[in-house]
């Protein structure tokens, strides 16, 4: 695993550094395999950045969109990463509508749509089941929990580890959530992380010895390169 750590003066420095990291996994990604492929996350951090790449001018073809988590809400539902990201980027340019796979959320269970969601994954990219696929990019944000993607701390979803896929809950609501080892598999992962109230649980994410399972985030050890954006509030404490 290759970790880099970058703190960022604030968030639009942030923004900015995140895509200029994007667009060039992309541009090597198509230039290497004729595609790029990346899972998003949800929450007000990435916003911005989805806002920001669609304005850019891409080859939008060769541009495959999934989500590394879903709450099991509508689609049309506030709450939905999928439809935040409409918004800010997807509405806003030409993609084909083959490319953008969102979470199936309507099926009769989360169950259901966490097993379909996992069988989507397995023919788009061909995979025999014996390795996981790796995605170009996935794009994870932290909570002040240390969780990541809906990858809570002590939960059930923390010990899946022979799917792409998986149930998680919050709060009694369930989520569907790309499981660790998947999120692992990705060539490059890039968290997004700001605001001061991160600074506890990233204290413990980077400490030598803590918790896995009480500090999710953790576990996020990829095979390609990891890479942590940090803004100043969040990052203060690593700048020394």
């Amino acid at each position: 695993m290759n970790k880099t750590v970058e703190v960022l003066p604030d968030q639009p420095a942030l923004v900015a550094r995140a895509l200029e990291l994007i667009l060039s996994k992309l541009e090597t990604a198509i230039e290497q395999r004729g595609q790029f492929t990346i899972a998003l996350s949800g929450g007000s951090t990435p916003k911005p950045l989805y806002e920001a790449i669609a304005t850019q001018k891409l080859p939008w073809e060769k541009i495959h969109i999934f989500w590394g988590d879903e709450r099991y809400v509508a689609p049309d539902h506030p709450d939905s990463n999928e439809l935040m990201t409409r918004r800010a980027w997807l509405d806003r340019i030409d993609i084909p509508a083959a490319n953008i796979h969102p979470v199936p959320t309507l099926e009769a269970n989360p169950e259901l749509a966490a097993a379909k969601y996992e069988q989507h994954l397995k023919e788009f990219f061909n995979s025999s089941g014996v390795e996981f696929p790796s995605l170009d990019v996935v794009l994870l944000g932290m909570g002040d929990d240390a969780h990541t993607a809906s990858l809570f701390p002590h939960t059930e979803a923390l010990k899946v580890r022979d799917r792409l896929v998986t149930v998680s809950n919050k709060d009694g609501n369930p989520r569907i959530s790309f499981t660790y080892p998947f999120i692992n598999s990705g060539r490059s992962v890039i968290f997004l992380v700001a605001g001061a109230n991160k600074r506890p649980a990233l204290a413990q994410v980077f400490a030598p010895v803590a918790d896995d399972f009480t500090y999710p985030s953790r576990l996020i050890r990829p095979q390609g390169e990891l890479r942590w954006l940090l803004d100043a509030a969040a990052g203060l404490e690593l700048q020394h």
